[in-house]
């Protein structure tokens, strides 16, 4: 029904009007020519001044995910670098599907031969909240000696390379985002409907404006989008398939080998992940803090 074109190999990371000052307090070293960077230079904590943290913001607008090598960070260092960068997020449904948490913002992420990986799936995190996650910021505790992988994709540049048509058709839509068929699979019917009283499904634009570059970034994914609203079932699946298939184009993606201290922070917002599952059954374990963030909106 439509096709995808490749689109450029090499796009404009930042607009041509966006002010990109030199670094003078980290190193950044790209790893590819659209996303991903690893920061050296910088020890993480909640101490930085405010010229370490504008660069740590510029290399993280202009690479969507920055990663941290060797810092060995506490829990509570963790949240203390996070905290520097907004109100942080209280996941609602991980006190439900993940029993055991002993903190609220804090969460670990721990798989072994009992508890299978299962983030293996291209998403944006929380869009089913009215004001979906600004960022977050993962530190990798136990890594296993294969395996493990995480892999992001930048969907403005997806989005730049999608057909001069199908941006047109798409710049003014909206799609349903709801989190019951995902959180909720696993949950009594009772705790879901309830839940599903705080937690509405929401709708937000096909197409999202970053409200810090002004780029346009796809803002659907595969587990939370339901359907595109006021379309046919058919002409909803048919355009949500095709922007999932621009999104998972190698062209557009980092893939990021980790070791243990590593710290990766990456822009909710113009971004997916997915956490490849290839290690099982041995043991990965990551502490993850999510960071709030605003209401999306698009460009028509």
């Amino acid at each position: 029904m439509f096709r995808v074109d490749v689109g450029p190999r090499v796009a404009p990371r930042l607009p041509e009007d966006f002010e990109v000052r030199p670094y003078e307090r980290i190193t950044v070293t790209p790893c590819g020519p659209l996303i991903g960077a690893e920061i050296s230079g910088i020890t993480l904590s909640g101490n930085l001044d405010a010229q370490q943290i504008a660069e740590i913001r510029q290399a993280l607008l202009e690479w969507k995910v920055i990663f941290f090598r060797d810092q060995n960070m506490t829990r509570e260092e963790h949240r203390a670098f996070a905290e520097l960068w907004g109100e942080l997020e209280q996941h609602p449904f991980f006190k439900h599907v993940m029993p055991g948490q002993t903190s609220a913002d804090v969460v670990t992420l721990a798989k072994d031969a009992l508890n299978a990986g299962y983030e293996n799936e291209w998403h944006t995190d929380i869009t089913w909240h009215r004001q979906p996650a600004f960022g977050a910021i993962l530190r990798a505790v136990e890594i296993p000696p294969y395996g493990g992988d995480t892999l992001w994709a930048d969907t403005a540049a997806a989005y730049d390379g999608l057909r001069p048509e199908i941006k047109e058709r798409i710049d003014p839509l909206f799609a349903v985002h709801d989190w019951q068929y995902s959180f909720g699979a696993g949950m009594p019917e009772d705790l879901v409907a309830s839940l599903k009283k705080e937690f509405p499904a929401v709708e937000h634009p096909v197409v999202r404006v970053h409200p810090e570059t002004g780029r346009r970034m796809l803002f659907v994914n595969p587990i939370f989008t339901q359907h595109i609203v006021g379309l046919s079932s058919e002409e909803s699946k048919g355009l949500l398939d095709l922007m999932y298939r621009q999104i998972t184009r190698p062209e557009y993606q980092v893939r990021f080998r980790w070791t243990e201290g590593t710290v990766a922070f990456w822009d909710n917002r113009s971004t997916q992940h997915y956490a490849a599952n290839d290690y099982f059954p041995q043991r990965r374990v990551m502490d993850r803090i999510s960071i709030a963030g605003d209401r999306p909106y698009g460009p028509v």
